[in-house]
């Protein structure tokens, strides 16, 4: 890609980030994309044909930054709690980053059609990564689906009304304890 094509991409993406981060995906338009962002729409459509393949390409940091709060969470030296709880709270953070996110992302788990298939499934690798790293901690037959569906509604919860930051963190924490297992419940049965 040449340089100036690379920079008009570039500046595409940062303009989509910031439109979808304030009004919302389903309420920016490809035209106003493009006016924002000081290319023709041509230019655009060049680069992202769909609304959804800029929505992707906005969203493409994720993965990286999903990456890291796994591992960051699970090397704290800290109870399996606050391990589950600090993954937890990154997770619904960066679902909620963009307006609307939570629910496109959480609505399209398990359709290996949707745009945001590769997303969901960073996502359920991560949650694979922490039932993994926290081994008999978590309660037996929680499954990568469940923790991205339940953070999922939470976040989306979220996104869609005025909850204060405690609020959410209280109700990450009750999702937390039911992904637990009770103290040597699963020591028999693994």
């Amino acid at each position: 890609m040449r340089a100036d094509a690379r920079r008009n991409r570039d500046r595409i993406v940062e303009v989509a980030r910031g439109l979808f981060r304030t009004k919302g995906y389903d309420a920016v338009s490809m035209d106003e994309v493009a006016k924002a962002a000081e290319v023709g729409t041509g230019t655009l459509y060049r680069h992202f044909p769909t609304k959804e393949d800029l929505y992707d390409a906005v969203l493409e940091a994720w993965a990286d930054r999903v990456n890291a709060a796994v591992e960051r969470a699970l090397s704290l030296e800290a109870p399996s709690r606050e391990r589950l709880l600090a993954w937890l709270t990154d997770f619904a953070a960066m679902l909620t980053e963009h307006k609307g996110a939570a629910a496109r992302i959480t609505a399209a788990l398990g359709d290996p059609g949707s745009p945001f298939a590769t997303k969901c499934q960073t996502y359920l690798g991560a949650n694979q990564r922490i039932i993994e790293g926290l081994g008999s901690a978590v309660r037996t037959g929680v499954d990568p689906m469940q923790i991205s569906r339940l953070v999922g509604g939470v976040a989306a919860v979220a996104d869609n009304s005025e909850i204060s930051p405690d609020a959410l963190a209280s109700m990450l924490a009750i999702v937390a304890d039911g992904l637990l297992a009770p103290e040597g419940a699963n020591l028999a049965s693994r």
